[in-house]
C-alpha cells in the first residue's frame, strides 16, 4: 500500500474511531467521515487499488449508504469478484431483487466467474416467493460452472429450495453435498420444519452423527412455528446444554402461543439457571407481561433490565412502554417513548394504540400529527389505531378526514379493519345509516367482528330492524352465536316487547345456545415460582 493510501485509510479509521456516544451522533459522523473518504479517493482513483476500494465500498454497504456505494461502484478503475459481491449484497440488503439480477448479468458480461459466495447472495436475495423460480435457474448454474457444492453453497440451497416450498429438493441437494458438517444438516433440519415437515426434520435428528446447540435450537423452533408447544418443550427439556438464544426460543414461542404465565415461569427457571438474558429475553418477557396484564411482574422486569445495564435499542423500549400501556400506566409509557432517542413506525404505532385503548383520542390524534411531522410514513396499523381512537372519541369529522386520506395521501388501500373501525364510529355515534352504507358499499364480506360492531351500535341506540340484519350476518358466519340473541333481547327489552325475548330465549334453549358470562379483571400476582 503507497503512502498515500495509508493517510486515506489512517485518517478514515482515526475518523470512524472518534464517533459520539449518542446513536444518532454516530450516524451523523460516520456519515460525514465517508463521504470525506469519498472525496480523498474521488481525488486520487488512479493511486489506489483495487483492495482500497473495496474497503470503501463496504464500508458505505454496512453504513447503509447505497447510494454512495453505487456512485464509487461506477468510479472504481478496476473491479474484481469481490466488488461485484459487495454491490449484490447492498442491494440484497436492500431488497431488491430486480438490481441484483441486473448487476449479476453485468458482472457475466464482463467475463468474471462468480465464486460461492456469489451464488449464495443470489439465492439469498430470490428467497422470496415471487422470485423462487430463480433458484433451480442458479442451481443449473452451479452445476455448469463446475463449482463444487460445498457445504456453504450447499446450505444456502437448501434455504431457498425450503423459501421456494420445494420440500422435495432438499433432500436431494443435500445428498449432492460432497462433504457435510453439523451446518448442512441443521439447514436441512430447518427446511423441513418451515415446510411444515416435522417428521422429517425429526429423522433427520435422529440420525445425525453430531449435534450442536443450533440443532436443539432449530427443532425446538420448527416445533413452535408448526405449532407444537408441548413437543417444543419436550425437546428444550432434552438440551443438556441452553444458551440466551434457546432459553429466548422456548420464551418466545409461550409468548406466541399466548400462553404468558409460561413464559414467565421459564424466565424464572432460565434466571436461576445463571442464563444472562438478552435485549431479545426482555423484550419477549415484556411482551408476557403485557399478554397477561402483569404490571408488577413487568415493573419487576424492568427494574431488572435498569440494573443489567443493557443499552436498550428500540425494540426493548417499545416492548417496555407497551407494557405500561397494556397495564393502564398510560403516563409511565409516555415517559419512556418520549425518553427513546430512535422511534420507529412500530413506536409510534404503539403509543398511538395505547391512547386509543385508553380513550384518549385527542392525544392519539397529536401524536399521529408529531408522527407526519417527524417525516415517518404512516402504514396500516397507524390508521388501525387512529380510526379506533376517533371511535372512543366520537370523532366522526375525524375519522372521515384519516378514513379518506388513507388512499389519497399515502395509497393505502383500507382493508376490513379499517372498515370495521368505520362501522364503530359511525355505530357509537348514532349514524346507523352511515354504518349500513359503508357495509353495503364496502369491497369485502363482512365478518363477526364487523358484524358485532353494528350489532352492538343497535343494542346501544335500540335500533331493532338493522339489529336483525346484523343478526343474520353473524348466523350465517356462526351459526347460534350468542352475541346475537343477547343483543336483540336487550333491544325487544328496551321497547317491552316481552313475547319476543320469551320466544327468543325458547330458541336458546332448543339449540343449547347460552349467554356470555359477564366479567371483571383485577391483577393478582404472576406465580412464576
Amino acid at each position: 500500500m503507497g503512502i498515500l493510501e495509508r493517510a486515506v485509510f489512517l485518517r478514515t479509521s482515526r475518523q470512524l474511531c472518534s464517533l459520539s456516544t449518542s446513536p444518532r451522533n454516530q450516524l451523523q459522523h460516520q456519515n460525514s467521515n465517508l463521504d470525506n473518504a469519498l472525496v480523498l479517493f474521488e481525488r486520487n482513483p488512479s493511486v489506489i487499488n483495487v483492495s482500497s476500494w473495496n474497503k470503501l465500498l463496504s464500508r458505505c454497504v454496512r453504513s447503509n449508504q447505497i447510494q454512495a456505494a453505487e456512485y464509487l461502484f461506477d468510479k472504481m478503475p478496476v473491479k474484481d469478484i469481490v466488488t461485484w459481491n459487495t454491490m449484490l449484497s447492498a442491494f440484497k440488503k436492500t431488497k431488491n431483487p430486480d438490481l441484483v439480477c441486473k448487476y449479476f448479468f453485468g458482472l457475466q458480461e464482463i467475463g468474471l466467474m462468480p465464486c460461492e459466495r456469489t451464488v449464495a447472495i443470489l439465492l439469498s436475495a430470490f428467497s422470496d416467493a415471487a422470485y423462487s423460480v430463480l433458484v433451480p435457474q442458479i442451481h443449473v448454474l452451479v452445476v455448469c460452472l463446475g463449482l463444487k457444492l460445498s457445504v456453504f453453497v450447499g446450505s444456502a440451497l437448501i434455504r431457498a429450495y425450503a423459501s421456494a416450498g420445494d420440500h422435495f429438493a432438499l433432500g436431494r441437494v443435500f445428498d449432492e453435498i460432497a462433504e457435510k458438517n453439523v451446518a448442512s444438516w441443521n439447514a436441512l433440519i430447518s427446511g423441513y420444519m418451515e415446510l411444515g415437515c416435522m417428521v422429517k426434520a425429526q429423522r433427520v435428528f435422529d440420525v445425525m452423527p453430531e449435534k450442536d446447540m443450533i440443532s436443539w435450537t432449530n427443532l425446538v423452533h420448527g416445533y413452535i412455528v408448526n405449532k407444537r408447544i408441548d413437543k417444543a418443550r419436550t425437546m428444550f427439556d432434552k438440551m443438556d446444554k441452553r444458551d440466551v438464544v434457546s432459553w429466548t426460543v422456548m420464551i418466545s414461542g409461550y409468548v406466541q402461543d399466548e400462553s404468558y404465565t409460561k413464559a414467565l415461569k421459564l424466565f424464572r427457571f432460565m434466571v436461576d439457571s445463571g442464563t444472562r438474558p438478552n435485549d431479545f429475553t426482555f423484550s419477549c418477557v415484556l411482551d408476557a407481561c403485557s399478554g397477561c396484564s402483569s404490571l408488577l411482574m413487568g415493573q419487576q422486569v424492568h427494574s431488572i433490565i435498569l440494573k443489567s445495564g443493557i443499552p436498550g435499542n428500540v425494540y426493548l423500549w417499545t416492548s417496555l412502554f407497551n407494557m405500561y400501556g397494556k397495564c393502564g400506566e398510560i403516563d409511565a409509557a409516555y415517559s419512556i417513548f418520549e425518553s427513546m432517542e430512535i422511534k420507529n413506525l412500530v413506536s409510534w404505532n404503539s403509543i398511538i394504540g395505547c391512547y386509543a385503548r385508553h380513550g384518549l383520542p385527542t392525544r392519539a390524534l397529536a401524536e399521529f400529527e408529531r408522527l407526519i411531522k417527524c417525516g415517518v410514513i404512516p402504514d396500516q396499523i397507524t390508521f388501525i389505531n387512529v380510526l379506533s381512537a376517533c371511535a372512543h372519541g366520537g370523532l366522526v369529522t375525524e375519522g372521515e378526514k384519516h378514513f379518506e386520506s388513507m388512499s389519497i395521501n399515502y395509497g393505502i388501500e383500507a382493508e376490513l379493519e379499517h372498515y370495521t373501525c368505520m362501522v364503530d364510529l359511525y355505530g357509537r355515534a348514532g349514524q346507523l345509516e352511515k354504518a349500513e352504507k359503508l357495509i353495503k358499499e364496502m369491497p369485502f364480506m363482512p365478518d363477526v367482528v364487523l358484524w358485532g360492531a353494528l350489532l352492538g351500535a343497535c343494542g346501544l341506540h335500540s335500533s331493532l330492524e338493522l339489529g336483525e340484519f346484523a343478526a343474520e350476518g353473524i348466523r350465517k358466519m356462526e351459526k347460534d352465536h350468542p352475541i346475537a340473541y343477547s343483543m336483540l333481547s336487550k333491544i325487544h327489552g328496551e321497547r317491552e316487547q316481552w313475547t319476543n325475548i320469551i320466544e327468543l330465549r325458547k330458541i336458546m334453549k332448543e339449540r343449547g345456545v347460552r349467554n356470555q358470562k359477564a366479567g371483571s379483571w383485577i391483577e393478582s400476582p404472576v406465580d412464576v415460582s
